[in-house]
């Protein structure tokens, strides 16, 4: 590790303007809350009767309650990790944010792809297995589900950004290893 990690180490808890870094890991943060809280909103909301199938609404796809989880758990996770970053002894926790990020960005991911796969399904149908598409009959109940992945995809791609600035949160506080000039001759030949 380094030997002096104030000087060395980004400072994000001094009474200087707001680093640039900061700033874009709070903003994107708290972008998260509505698109979340959107994506939820659109897809417990979502349902439609028809006459010759009957009515669909989201609890009756697992994948759809998994986003509907994850969501929430995204939402509530990024107003608390909003809150603790302005807590001065909170901050110095950079491997606290790093795990947490990655974790919440893999959980977005797959709800996002169980979606994803769920729509195709329904846009497509799969004849193989004799699954004809749905969208034709639940046209409304589709296009909502599609605007809810685009806005969880958004949200996803928050976290994706979040995970890559904790993790250069975390390993920027750590020397590059050391290579003797020995091992860098021997590379050159």
């Amino acid at each position: 590790m380094r030997e002096n990690l104030d000087e060395n180490a980004p400072n994000f808890t001094s009474n200087l303007p707001v680093p640039a870094l900061k700033l874009l890991d709070c903003s994107l943060r708290v972008s998260v809350i509505p698109l979340s809280i959107a994506t939820i909103w659109l897809t417990v909301t979502n349902k439609q009767d028809n006459i010759s199938y009957g009515k669909l609404e989201f609890s009756n796809f697992m994948g759809l309650k998994y986003m509907v989880c994850i969501s929430t758990i995204s939402a509530a996770y990024a107003f608390l990790a909003t809150m603790a970053s302005w807590i001065r002894c909170l901050v110095t926790k950079a491997w606290l944010f790093f795990v947490s990020d990655q974790i919440v960005a893999y959980l977005m991911l797959t709800s996002g792809a169980a979606v994803m796969e769920m729509l195709s399904l329904a846009y497509n149908g799969d004849r193989t297995v004799s699954w004809s598409e749905a969208c034709s009959s639940y046209g409304r109940f589709c296009s909502r589900m599609k605007v809810a992945l685009v806005l969880h995809a958004l949200a996803l791609c928050s976290f994706i950004v979040l995970a890559v600035i904790s993790a250069y949160r975390v390993f920027s506080m750590f020397e590059p290893p050391a290579v003797s000039h020995k091992e860098v001759d021997e590379e050159r030949t």
